[in-house]
Order: structure tokens, then C-alpha cells, then sequence
């Protein structure tokens, strides 16, 4: 477990803090994470990755020279913001272009994705390559919905050679596109990890017992078996990989192939090498050729005790570079030239981080006070059931849902509080929340909201005193936003299957002509049936898919926190109801 920390809501910040400070010649924090603090050749393409916190030495730890240029850093297991990774995009661009590269996770996909189009928006060549290398977690046919783990490494590192090695945009791109595709990974877990502050594991696997396949936050692979020898170990994991080999590949004697065993956080190094005694001999047997085996803690779980066997399929322009040398805080291989050190006056973050709030008319800004108060009592009821909504996360998810929602409604509050002082109107001050949610909580329901905010206040505007038909747009186009971006279904167990019924009922309660006050509680009730109800579906996609009979008597962690914020939102407008009865 984890036994040192302070606020574990600051955990992830204290944590980057101290890493900086031990590795201030490699790297520099700006906002949303870490960047190269030696100067790269100007032009050349600057490799971004990125992903939760709780994985050392990703992310951070491979930022340097050879490698990546900069590491987007979230929560604890809780993908990095949009505004996260604009920020460490903007501060490692080198004018050549941005390649981003991460695991293939829901709310990393969300948020890369969104930085992307904002990156391209302004003009910057701005691509991606999504990390697919555990077989356990799909098919060979659905490889596309593998996750990222130990093998995010061999693409970063081709991709980030072949940066420095002078390559175009597309070149670069067109490297990464083939280590991934040249990447096969699989793990297996003993026990659990535990994140700070938590009482018990994040999850659990059977005294004795070996997951194979297990996900690093968690996720559910192939089955269970009794845990072998360390040479049993190395034969299940060589015969898995060997089992499928990438396009092109027919025969696996004379292929050279890289190779990672990664230590998941508690399997330690001594054991690491009695495993990998055996996995060279089978690799051997095999008529491979083992090029610079890497044995450690790649990407970890905290305290997750599991190991994850990686292979590398090289040709020669991928053997190059994963040859090529690297000086990172945690990953160093061969002898990297000199650098200079970037001064002080370079340090800095290109972004700025106060937005200009452009006051709103007199009856908008009342109607700010409004929604100032609705935020309030938001966060007072994720306050009061952050623990419960991590509680129902855990049974099927990895448990941060209420200390994302907890993260997310504190610094809307702040955003929304500065922007009422400072007069804005009612579309500004839900802008300022939108963003700020989006931006703090990270993760999957960070994004949903901060897309949800930001719809409802366009549809309100800076102007006119909202109406009740404005208010009722607005819940429209954000549950359009969000299942245009999030991609859900009624019935897929997500906040949808609350969301959906909520703006159905307020369109029909507002079109009807009764007053907004009696609609949104109407609503809120319809809300809370449908949240209630999803304790009886099986979740179809997100990171509970592969748990979906474990979730069974458990409603959704989104649904629910969805219903408990709009029946608070009802309170306030019951609060108000004297006097905007007819609004």
C-alpha cells in the first residue's frame, strides 16, 4: 500500500514537484506536466506522451533527450486534460510538427483528441498514434481496442529516434504507426495495488492465485490459474506472444525482436532476472535474436505485484532506433551528445493561465448568480458522496470517480466564484467552470463535463435573461455533445442512461409550458429513476466492459453522480422559486 503521502487529492502535484526537483537537468515543469529543459534542434518534431499518474517511469521519467519531449501528466490513474496536454504540446513544440502518443484509453483518447483539433486549429501539424499492445484485452480482429501498457515504451522511443534523427511530421509518424503495429505485450498480477489514502486494494486477486492478462488500473484479462514457477512464468508468457505474430511475420526464426520484462511495482528486480533467465532461452529456442533486452519498471501500478512480457519486432530502420541512445530521468541507454541547458528566461509556460472575462449584461449576470449557486450546491453534494461514488466505481471501474467528480466541482466553484466577481455573464461564468472542470478532474468524466458546461452556456448566452425554452435548449445540445463525444448509448451503463431521460423530460415539461422550477425537478426525478435503474444492466463499453458481471446490483458511478448534481440543481431553483416562478 501506499504508506507516504500528505492531501491525497494533491498527491499527483506533490509528486511532480519532487520529480522536477531531483531531475531539474532533464526536465522543467509547465503547466499540465513536464518538458525537456535542454534545447532541442529548432524545426524538428517534438514526440508529446502522456497518461495518468501512478505509472513511474511513465510518463514523466521518459522525457528527455532520445526519447520524449514532453509528458503530459494526470491525476492518479485519471488521463491528463485537454488544456494538460495543449499546454505540454505548446512548451515542447519545436516547429516541426507534434506527434502525441499515449495507451488506448477512453479518457486519454477524450482529451489528446481534444488538444489535437485545438493544436490543428492553430495551425500546428499536430498527429497521433494510439499505443495497442496488450493482446489479453481484444482480439487480433479488434486490435484497435487493445490498451496501451509496458509496450507504450517502443513506440515512444522509435518515434522520438526518429525525431532526432531529423525526420519529417509523416515519417515520424509513419515509425510510430509501425512500432505499434510491430508490438505485442502481455502481463499477469498477483495482487492489487492501493493508492493513497485508500483503505483497500483497488482490486484483488486470490490469495495464490495469477491473473493473466490483468490491465494495469485493474482490468480483467483471460483467466486465473495457480501462480507457477518463475520458469513457468517465462514459458506462459513467451508461448502467449509467440502465438501471435504481427503482418508480415510467418515464421518467427531469424526475426529480431526487443524485449521488456516489466517489474508492475512490487515484483522486484532480482526476481525480474530468475524470470528472464528462462524467457531468453525460450526466445533463443525459438531462433530469435534478443537486441538490447530491457529488464525493470517500465510502466507500473503503484504496488500492483505482476510482470508484463513485451516483444518488439524489429527491421532495420526500428532496430536502429531502439538502439539509439537515450538520457532520461529513468531510462538511459548508450551516450547521447551534449545539450545545452535552456536559462531561465526560457522556462516558462507559453499558455496563459488567467482568461479574460468580458463583463455580461445586467440580467445575464444575474443569472450568473443563479448558476454560481447551482455550482455551489454541486459541490457540496459530491463533497458529501465522493467516498460513496468511488465505492460504486471500484466494483467495476478503478475507483477515482468521486475523487475526479470531488477535483473537478472544487475548481469549477473557484473559476465560477472569479468570474461572478468579476461581472461576467451567465455563459462566461459556465465557460470558466466548463473549462476548469475539464481541466482538473482529468479522466473521462472530466471531458463529459466540461463538453456539458460549455453546451449549456452557449445556448444561454451574455445578453438576454435566460428562459425556460433557453434552459431546456441548452440540456439539449449537451446531452447531444456529450454522446456525439463520448459515443454512448441508453443502455451502454454510462452517465447517458441519466442524461438522456433528464432532457427528455425537461423538453416535454417546457414545451408544455410549466415553469422551469417544477420541469427540472420533474426532470431530476426522471434523472434519478433511470440512474437507479442501471444497477440492472451490464456495461458496454469503458473500462467496466470487461468487469460487466461484476457491476450487477450496481448502478453506474456516472449515472448516479449525474442525478444526485441535478437534483441539487432543482434545490437551488427551489430556493428561487418566489421569484422565478415564470422564468
Amino acid at each position: 500500500m501506499t504508506r507516504l503521502f500528505n492531501d491525497p487529492s494533491l498527491f499527483a502535484d506533490e509528486m511532480i514537484e519532487g520529480f522536477v526537483a531531483a531531475n531539474h537537468f532533464q526536465v522543467r515543469r509547465v503547466s499540465g506536466g513536464v518538458v525537456r529543459s535542454t534545447r532541442s534542434t529548432p524545426g524538428s518534431v517534438a514526440v508529446v506522451i502522456g497518461g495518468g499518474s501512478g505509472h513511474y517511469p511513465a510518463f514523466g521519467g521518459l522525457v528527455g533527450q532520445g526519447l520524449a519531449h514532453g509528458a503530459a501528466m494526470g491525476n492518479l490513474f485519471a488521463s491528463p486534460s485537454a488544456q494538460q496536454v495543449y499546454s505540454v504540446s505548446t512548451a515542447a513544440n519545436n516547429g516541426g510538427g507534434l506527434l502525441l502518443s499515449y495507451g488506448n484509453y477512453a479518457g486519454d483518447v477524450l482529451h489528446f483528441t481534444q488538444a489535437q483539433e485545438r493544436l490543428r486549429g492553430e495551425g500546428v501539424d499536430c498527429r497521433t498514434v494510439v499505443v495497442t499492445d496488450d493482446i489479453a484485452s481484444a482480439t487480433v480482429a479488434e486490435k484497435h481496442k487493445r490498451r496501451g501498457i509496458a509496450g507504450d515504451l517502443t513506440v515512444f522511443k522509435a518515434a522520438a529516434a526518429a525525431a532526432e534523427a531529423g525526420y519529417s511530421i509523416a515519417d515520424v509518424e509513419r515509425v510510430a504507426i509501425l512500432a505499434n503495429e510491430r508490438t505485442r505485450s502481455i502481463g499477469v498480477a498477483f495482487t492489487g495495488c492501493t493508492l493513497p489514502g485508500a483503505d483497500t486494494p483497488l482490486f484483488t486477486v486470490p490469495e495464490g492465485r495469477m491473473a493473466i492478462g490483468m490491465g494495469i488500473h485493474g482490468e480483467p484479462g483471460l483467466r486465473e490459474t495457480d501462480i507457477p514457477s518463475a520458469d513457468g512464468l517465462a514459458e506462459l508468457l513467451v508461448s502467449e506472444l509467440l502465438a501471435e505474430l504481427p503482418d508480415g511475420i510467418a515464421d518467427a526464426r531469424g526475426e529480431r525482436v526487443g524485449v521488456i520484462l516489466n517489474g508492475l511495482g512490487s515484483v522486484k528486480y532480482e526476481e525480474l532476472f530468475v524470470v528472464y533467465r528462462r524467457t531468453a532461452a525460450l526466445l533463443e529456442q525459438a531462433g530469435l535474436t534478443v537486441i538490447d533486452p530491457e529488464v525493470g519498471e517500465l510502466v507500473t501500478s503503484f504496488d500492483m505485484a505482476g510482470v508484463s512480457l513485451t516483444l518488439f519486432w524489429l527491421d532495420d530502420e526500428l532496430e536502429t532506433f531502439w538502439r539509439a541512445p537515450a538520457d532520461t530521468p529513468a531510462y538511459r541507454k548508450g551516450s547521447v551528445g551534449a545539450s545545452e541547458q535552456m536559462d531561465d528566461s526560457e522556462m516558462h509556460d507559453s499558455v496563459a493561465s488567467d482568461a479574460q472575462i468580458t463583463p455580461g449584461s445586467a440580467e445575464s449576470h444575474d443569472a450568473a448568480a443563479t448558476a454560481l449557486a447551482a455550482i455551489e450546491a454541486v459541490l457540496a453534494v459530491i463533497e458529501i458522496n465522493a467516498d460513496e461514488l468511488g465505492r460504486i466505481d471500484a466494483v467495476a471501474g478503478d475507483g477515482d470517480h468521486g475523487v475526479g467528480m470531488q477535483r473537478g466541482a472544487r475548481a469549477a466553484a473557484v473559476a465560477a466564484r472569479d468570474a461572478d466577481a468579476r461581472g461576467a455573464g451567465v455563459e462566461t461564468l459556465l465557460v470558466s467552470a466548463a473549462d476548469a472542470w475539464a481541466d482538473r478532474a482529468g479522466g473521462t468524466s472530466g471531458a463529459l463535463w466540461g463538453v456539458m458546461l460549455r453546451a449549456l452556456a452557449a445556448e444561454l448566452g451574455d445578453t438576454d435573461a435566460p428562459t425556460a425554452m433557453a434552459v431546456s435548449a441548452g440540456v439539449g445540445a449537451a446531452r447531444t455533445g456529450i454522446q456525439s463525444f463520448g459515443k454512448a448509448e441508453v443502455g451502454d451503463k454510462t452517465m447517458v442512461d441519466a442524461i438522456v431521460p433528464f432532457a427528455e423530460s425537461l423538453a416535454t415539461e417546457v414545451a408544455a409550458g410549466v415553469p422551469l422550477t417544477a420541469a427540472w425537478s420533474t426532470a431530476a426525478d426522471a434523472a434519478t429513476d433511470a440512474a437507479r435503474a442501471t444497477a440492472d444492466l451490464l456495461p458496454r463499453m469503458g473500462r467496466a466492459r470487461p468487469h460487466a458481471e461484476k457491476s450487477l446490483g450496481t448502478p453506474d458511478a456516472g449515472a448516479h453522480s449525474f442525478a444526485l448534481i441535478v437534483q441539487a440543481v432543482a434545490a437551488v431553483f427551489a430556493a428561487e422559486n418566489g421569484e422565478n416562478q415564470n422564468d
